[in-house]
């Protein structure tokens, strides 16, 4: 995907750089020791904050504190899961002047794949900063609503199961291999009714503001982070064999262009997984779902 043009002049400028990172993961001290060099030598005069986290959802808290204050750039040393904490902190701060970006430090890494790379010191004297759309997804009707954003995507059903099945049977191509195909095998349909009263059985469901998820494939041709829409990729319920090919189509061919909405709205008729940037939670029965794009809503280098 194409990313936008700069919405600010190189003169930009950060107060500091706050890095966020997970102090527990196999060889990130010598990661962030090596990121500390290159941006003290690369642009010496820019403070650099570590905020190590303690426990999942950490980052967001952390994320929420460095944004509330003059104009960080915040650096998500993580995989998608990570950088969804850090964006969803961000976000709980209205009218915030952070910039992020996130330096892939996780397992599927689909933001960062799918985002044009710099290396950070250049990045960080340039001072381009570009405005991305997010997904935005509401959960229920009541008021206060549960609201969540997303970078990359949000899968039902075929996504969140495969997740779940590789994080459980290990990590590396053969068992990840292994392990969706043990996933196909037990995967149940689930039932959505539509805005429009409808009802429609799905064995996937994928709103992606990116063309490609590692562990899926490349999900659509068309589209960008900035154009106030996401692409609606759709598997209805289907015999195994149609499945797996739309799968193995994925990820050797791509999935070519998908339809593109602005919002979509429904209402779980099963229990259903949902996956949001990597992060897997379990929807109940009759819980009112709506993404939207939240176009421009994140500040990014």
């Amino acid at each position: 995907m194409t990313a936008s043009a700069p919405d600010r002049a190189p003169s930009a400028s950060f107060d500091r750089a706050v890095l966020v990172f997970n102090p527990g993961k196999p060889g990130m001290a010598a990661r962030i020791n090596e990121l500390q060099r290159e941006l003290s030598a690369g642009v010496p005069d820019l403070q650099i904050d570590l905020l190590p986290t303690d426990f999942a959802g950490h980052a967001r808290d952390l994320a929420r504190s460095a944004a509330a204050t003059g104009r960080p750039l915040i650096v998500s040393v993580s995989g998608d899961g990570g950088y969804n904490e850090v964006v969803n902190g961000v976000m709980d701060v209205p009218g915030s002047r952070a910039v992020c970006t996130v330096l892939a430090a996780g397992n599927a890494n689909d933001h960062h794949r799918s985002m044009p790379a710099k290396p950070l010191p250049e990045a960080v004297r340039e001072g381009r900063v570009r405005h991305i759309d997010l997904l935005r997804i509401t959960f229920g009707e009541e008021q206060p609503a549960q609201v969540h954003y997303a970078h990359s995507y949000i899968g039902f059903g075929l996504t969140p199961l495969m997740a779940i099945g590789i994080e459980s049977g290990g990590k590396g191509k053969f068992l990840e291999l292994l392990s969706v195909a043990r996933t196909l095998s037990h995967l149940r349909p689930f039932e959505l009714v539509r805005a429009d009263g409808a009802t429609a059985r799905f064995d996937s469901l994928i709103l992606a503001n990116i063309s490609r998820m590692a562990k899926y494939g490349t999900v659509s041709e068309s589209g960008g982070p900035d154009d106030g829409r996401f692409e609606v990729v759709t598997l209805p319920h289907s015999g195994r064999w149609k499945m797996a090919l739309m799968t193995l189509r994925a990820v050797t061919l791509g999935l070519g262009n998908q339809p593109s909405v602005s919002s979509y709205a429904f209402t779980t008729r099963d229990a259903v997984p949902c996956q949001i940037d990597g992060e897997v939670r379990h929807l109940p029965a009759a819980t009112h779902v709506r993404v939207e794009s939240a176009k421009g809503a994140l500040a990014v280098i």
